[in-house]
């Protein structure tokens, strides 16, 4: 894809608000809607990727206190653990919580929906390009009084 191109000057006085604001609802919804041919949700797939990354180590209250900052839907995170437990994605032991297979291979289908939303946003965007735009990012949230750091 090629877009039209533009002076450094007039570029530099473009609205930082508008281009992420609109560079968030559309990764966003491109997400959510790769997420919910798989019947899932952001919160869903935070979850299932948080107890494949260590299997067997977060408890219900740690994982929700972990991910509730990310959620812009109001999650019920209880709803969540027993729509995936439904599906016998994943299993709790000793109050620890692991993925199934069943929930390893939702998770791996899930994550290759998101892939193709991943690949589609950065065609044109080689990698020095996109750390830098996440560094800019970073820069602007931490002069405004927010956190920098990766999460």
């Amino acid at each position: 894809m090629t877009i039209k191109e533009y002076p450094q000057e007039q570029l530099a006085a473009q609205p930082i608000g508008y281009w992420t604001r609109e560079a968030a609802q559309l990764v966003i919804g491109g997400l959510r809607a790769a997420l919910a041919e798989e019947n899932l949700t952001q919160p869903h797939w935070w979850t299932l990727n948080h107890i494949a990354g260590t299997p067997g180590e977060w408890t219900r209250a740690a994982l929700t206190a972990k991910l509730t900052p990310f959620d812009d839907q109001s999650t019920d995170f209880e709803a969540l653990y027993a729509d995936l437990t439904a599906r016998g994605w994943i299993t709790e032991a000793d109050d620890r919580l692991t993925l199934t297979e069943a929930g390893e291979a939702g998770r791996l289908r899930a994550h290759d929906r998101n892939a193709k939303v991943h690949a589609r946003m950065r065609e044109g965007i080689d990698d020095a390009t996109y750390a830098a735009t996440i560094d800019t990012l970073r820069l602007l949230v931490a002069n405004l009084g927010g956190n920098g750091d990766l999460p």
